[in-house]
C-alpha cells in the first residue's frame, strides 16, 4: 500500500476522494481501498497519473470494484492454488511423490487422483514422458 504522503499527493491532486472529516480523524473507506487498488494496478499496467485521474471520475463504485477484481483474481487464484487452506474446511494436506530429479508431483489428500495405483501410475506416465 502506498505510503500517507502518497495518499495526501492522491487526495491533492484528485485520484482519490477526500476523506470524511480533516486531520487526525480522517477516515477512509472501502472505496478509497478500491481506488488505491485501482491507482497502483494501472500504474504497473504504464498508464500516466493524469489517464488514472480521468478514468477515476468516470468510474461508479461498483465498476471500480469489478475492475479491481477482475486485475486481481488471477493472482489470487494463483495464492488459492498453491495454498493450504480450503474454503470452509480446514489444512488441507497434500502427498508429494518424486518423479525425477527435480519433478515433483503433488495431489491433495482428498483428490480422487490420490489412490496409491492412481499416483504409481501417473509417476509411471510421467517418468516415460521424461524419457527415464
Amino acid at each position: 500500500m502506498p505510503s500517507a504522503r502518497a495518499v495526501r499527493f492522491y487526495v491533492a491532486n484528485g485520484l482519490l476522494d477526500r476523506p470524511e472529516g480533516a486531520g487526525t480523524a480522517a477516515t477512509y473507506g472501502y472505496r478509497h481501498l478500491l481506488q488505491l487498488l485501482a491507482i497502483k494496478i494501472r500504474q504497473r499496467e504504464g498508464q500516466t497519473l493524469e489517464s488514472i485521474k480521468a478514468e477515476m471520475r468516470e468510474t461508479t463504485g461498483d465498476a471500480l470494484e469489478r475492475r479491481v477484481a477482475a486485475s486481481l483474481a488471477p493472482a489470487l487464484s494463483l495464492q488459492m492454488d498453491a495454498g493450504t487452506m480450503r474454503a470452509g474446511s480446514a489444512v488441507a494436506s497434500w502427498r508429494r511423490v518424486i518423479v525425477a530429479e527435480g519433478v515433483e508431483l503433488h495431489v491433495r489428500d482428498d483428490s480422487p487422483a490420490a489412490e496409491d495405483d492412481t499416483l504409481v501410475a501417473l509417476r509411471d506416465s510421467l517418468r516415460r514422458s521424461l524419457g527415464q
